[in-house]
This record gives C-alpha cells, structure tokens and sequence, in this order.
C-alpha cells in the first residue's frame, strides 16, 4: 500500500492526492500537520529516502527564516527542528514498500503509480 504524507494547505500536495485518487490504488493519507512525525518516524523516513536530512527542509518557510537560515546543523539537529516545525518537512511524500521519494513535482508519482 502507498501511504502518503500529506499537507492539506499545499497545492503541490493536493494534486499528487487528487493523482492517488484518480490512480484507484489503495494508499492512506495521513496529514502530518495534524499528526507530526516523530524523530523516530522522520530518522527512518530519511532512510527511505536516501538523502540528508538537510534535503527535507524547506527553506522558504518563515520558521526555516525565523530559526534556521544560515546555520549549519548535523542530521540530528535537522530531524529534530522537523519534529519541532512540520511545516518544514517537503511535501507530498509517498512512500511503499520501504522506499520513499518526494513527490514534486506532482507528476513525478505518475512514476510510481506506473511502476
């Protein structure tokens, strides 16, 4: 099953939804804004993806500019201001069977809806 981490305010995030919709797969959402994820869930999400945590951080959000611009942090540290500030974490992201990827653009999971 896919499972799709989803915020509710963002127009990239609703269109990769509206995409699940549409595919008729079985997925679940789970709104990370109202369910954060714990330094646990995020440390294995990274995992899954492959990348530093740096690279889940968005930086054009005011609590990056508020609290993070400019510093340099450990993987550590960049979970735990994830865990803090969930409106950091890039969105969509889906994952399914032990991988994940981030889903922008939004077209880009057409890749794994094929797949």
């Amino acid at each position: 099953m896919i499972r799709i981490l989803h915020n509710e305010h963002c127009s990239k995030s609703t269109c990769a939804l509206q995409l699940l919709q549409e595919s008729q797969l079985a997925f679940e959402v789970r709104n990370y804004m109202e369910q954060p994820l714990t330094v646990t869930e995020l440390t294995t999400l990274i995992g899954q993806l492959g990348i530093p945590a740096e690279e889940l951080v968005r930086k054009n959000e005011p609590e990056y500019l508020a609290h993070f611009a400019g510093k340099t942090m450990r993987d550590e540290d960049w979970v735990a201001a994830l865990a803090a500030y969930p409106a950091l974490l890039q969105r969509p992201i889906l994952i399914q069977d032990g991988k994940a990827f981030i889903g922008r653009p939004p077209e880009r999971i057409l890749t794994l809806l094929q797949g």
